[in-house]
């Protein structure tokens, strides 16, 4: 009779594991990979036509009144798309910094909107963006500014296989909220969604996450419609690897970098923030912001970041104005 019993109980669970292997296989997250390259990436019309005729809007924002003396290529954060850096872009230029941004692919008004491209594509398109801005700006130090999902894409091209020709990096609460720094539960929530309904959008209502304190800012963005309110939960699957990514070839990062977070991020939590920095070169910048949110360079007290990115740009080794070495 125990030994029906014990029998009994291994096909049971048996048919609940097969069960479970069904599901899971019956879906995948989708990857909006890019076709073949057919063509030497460029700069066209504001737009960046990548190798596989992709066609990025392009945003910038240039000294009017001053030679250039730095150039920036801003990386947009998840969800946003270029015009994210309009209030950076325009403050930075009466310190003679042009800045230029795209949008990047399944983002603001770039091809396949609200689908996830691939670590490779993003990291790709960046590579070649900035060899195309460097192009345009020869003899200008060139520097790389990634905003939280931009900022993992920046470290990952930057330790991959074909960098480009930089002179420094600003990781602004860059997204490296890794696996291996998120609690059990949410890892398997995210690992079962996302291979059973990997179409199914989610927003941050309920959340009760503040992003930045510029509420004005915060309207104009809900009000946009170039950026993404709902997300699919193969993007999140998608993003999530990129951050594994980021997290785990932060150390390889040899460039002069600045490292921008705000106290009040609630996107970003510290804990894979420090890990991060714990990674990274003895040279690495650091500056936290006591008033600062997730949006540092949008929010009410912008400035500060701002000043200290300028100030970091013109020399490395100077003392920032406003950002604090240490977390107080």
């Amino acid at each position: 009779m125990a030994q029906g019993m014990d029998r009994i109980r291994a096909l049971f669970i048996s048919g609940i594991v097969v069960a479970a292997l069904l599901l899971i296989s019956a879906c995948t997250p989708l990857v909006n990979y890019p076709g073949q390259a057919v063509l030497e990436p460029k700069i066209r019309n504001a737009h960046f036509i990548a190798g596989d005729g992709a066609m990025l809007p392009v945003r910038f924002w240039l000294p009017k009144d001053r030679p250039v003396k730095a150039v920036i290529v801003g990386v947009h954060g998840f969800n946003d798309y270029s015009y994210s850096f309009a209030i950076p872009g325009t403050y930075l230029t009466r310190y003679g910094i042009a800045s230029y941004a795209y949008d990047q692919r399944g983002f603001g008004g770039a091809p396949g909107k609200g689908l996830w491209s691939g670590v490779d594509a993003y990291t790709d398109d960046l590579s070649s963006f900035v060899k195309e801005i460097r192009k345009l700006h020869p003899d200008v130090p060139l520097y790389i500014m990634g905003e939280s999902m931009g900022g993992a894409v920046t470290i990952v091209t930057l330790t991959g296989s074909n960098p480009p020709p930089i002179d420094g990096v600003i990781l602004v609460a860059p997204a490296v909220w890794g696996r291996e720094t998120m609690p059990w539960y949410q890892r398997g929530l995210l690992a079962v969604t996302s291979h059973t309904v990997p179409w199914m959008e989610l927003t941050g209502n309920g959340l009760d996450i503040t992003p930045s304190d510029n509420l004005e800012m915060r309207r104009a963005l809900y009000n946009d419609p170039q950026v993404i309110k709902g997300t699919r939960i193969d993007a999140m699957y998608g993003l999530t690897n990129l951050m594994d990514e980021a997290l785990a070839q932060a150390d390889k990062l040899r460039l002069p970098t600045l490292v921008q977070y705000g106290k009040n991020d609630q996107v970003i939590p510290k804990e894979p923030m420090f890990r991060m920095l714990e990674k990274m070169p003895s040279t690495t910048r650091t500056a936290f912001y006591e008033q600062g949110y997730h949006m540092l360079l949008r929010d009410l007290h912008r400035e500060k970041p701002l000043i200290d990115i300028a100030a970091w740009i013109s020399d490395h080794n100077r003392p920032l104005p406003y950002g604090t070495v240490n977390w107080n």
